[in-house]
């Protein structure tokens, strides 16, 4: 294999990774825009758009802790490869259906199917990169996403009125396609890396990471910051701009791109900056409290309408990139042949919270209008739900909850 840090590497092991993710993140976002299209043909209430769109992330957080085993014990080469399959069936049947079921049923492939791009990549990244760099590599695998979040917005608003949102999903399920032949060829042979734990110690040692106090150090703030701006940003943030600020689709859209380009501009700036931050002392723990503090401070704004709204997305989207070192921060307190396994227990608790704050927003607003609220008074309340429990879980992350590496819950 090449030197790690020639483009040769950087062309064999980082870019089918990133293609990967680009993939899943524009997937994870497509229905923000396209939500007003199914909205009109199906006649969705705001619970159901939610529940349509959420069964994404209740499989892919499903997914997360058996998918961590198969990464540990076959390689992500095998594992990301074989699933981004499933990503391509589910995105012929998105395309295909005709009712809210098949929908659902086919978005929730789609989640499955995409469900180790990010793992994956870390996983890789901790086989064939040294620890020092880590930081910087997931800042760059997360850009990737960025631009994924960026197709999903204005381009894909561009595509609807000559493909229609069905047209989109077919150009979907031959990309998923052409992504897993491109990993399944590229990526080096992981045999040496890989796990010699039997199912019974592999599934031991999963009860022992969720046992940890280390573990749910992190597991609210990843349900609540990761979770909570992954539901906003894949689906509420439209509705947000739409009702809250009285904009346009296209309009939203545009917001929508500046939310993301700040994502993108953190992500690289996390690349660029990472490796140069680790050696001089600072850890995935503090860019995390230092991004999730501006993250509640920004959202504030956003509520209360303090400053220009495109300064303020931006701000969101760039603050948001610190949402990655969740998992090298908890990560970090484990051995590091579990590192598959931290991370995607982690990922769970993300997407988990993607999953309920994305129906349950879409559940609060249909009883809170049908308690009296306009549309634009119930997204503020609920928002300012969302705003409180993230308030609460930055609480562990502080240094008097520190804990020993590995200490468990007893």
């Amino acid at each position: 294999m090449s030197p790690i840090g020639t483009p040769a590497a950087w062309g064999r092991i980082f870019l089918p990774f990133a293609l990967g993710y680009y993939l899943s993140y524009l997937l994870r976002t497509v229905n923000a825009v396209i939500s007003p299209a199914l909205t009109g043909e199906l006649k969705l209430t705001g619970g159901e758009l939610g529940l349509l769109t959420s069964t994404y992330f209740l499989a892919f957080g499903l997914a997360q802790i058996p998918v961590g085993i198969a990464l540990d014990r076959y390689g992500p080469r095998r594992v990301e490869a074989g699933l981004l399959l499933i990503t391509a069936a589910g995105a012929a049947l998105f395309a295909l259906g005709e009712d809210f079921g098949a929908l659902a049923g086919a978005r929730a492939l789609i989640g499955l199917g995409v469900s180790a791009c990010l793992m994956g990549a870390l996983k890789g990244f901790a086989m064939w990169y040294p620890a020092e760099r880590q930081s910087s590599m997931t800042g760059f695998i997360m850009a990737a996403g960025a631009l994924g979040a960026l197709t999903a917005s204005t381009p894909v608003e561009a595509m609807l009125p000559l493909l229609g949102w069905r047209g989109v999903f077919w150009i979907v399920a031959a990309v998923a396609l052409l992504i897993a032949v491109l990993i399944l060829m590229s990526l080096p042979d992981e045999a040496a890396h890989a796990s010699r734990d039997t199912l019974r110690q592999a599934l031991a040692s999963v009860a022992t990471i969720f046992c940890s106090r280390a573990f749910w150090r992190f597991a609210a703030s990843s349900a609540c910051f990761v979770g909570g701006f992954m539901a906003m940003q894949s689906l509420w943030a439209v509705p947000w701009l739409m009702h809250a600020n009285g904009l346009d689709l296209a309009h939203a859209a545009r917001e929508l791109v500046v939310l993301n380009i700040g994502m993108l501009a953190g992500q690289l700036s996390i690349g660029v900056l990472g490796t140069h931050l680790a050696r001089r002392g600072v850890r995935p723990l503090h860019l995390l409290r230092a991004g999730f503090a501006g993250m509640l401070s920004v959202e504030l704004a956003v509520l209360f309408d303090l400053a220009p709204l495109s300064v303020l997305w931006f701000l969101l989207g760039m603050l948001s990139a610190v949402n990655s070192q969740s998992y090298l921060a908890a990560a970090s307190n484990f051995p590091r042949p579990l590192f598959a396994r931290v991370s995607t227990a982690i990922n769970l608790m993300a997407f988990a919270g993607a999953f309920l704050v994305q129906w349950g927003l879409g559940l609060a607003l249909d009883e809170l209008r049908a308690g009296g609220l306009d549309m634009a008074s119930a997204l503020s309340a609920a928002f300012g739900g969302l705003i409180t429990l993230q308030a609460l879980s930055y609480l562990p992350l502080l240094p008097a909850f520190r804990v020993r590496r590995g200490a468990s819950a007893s």
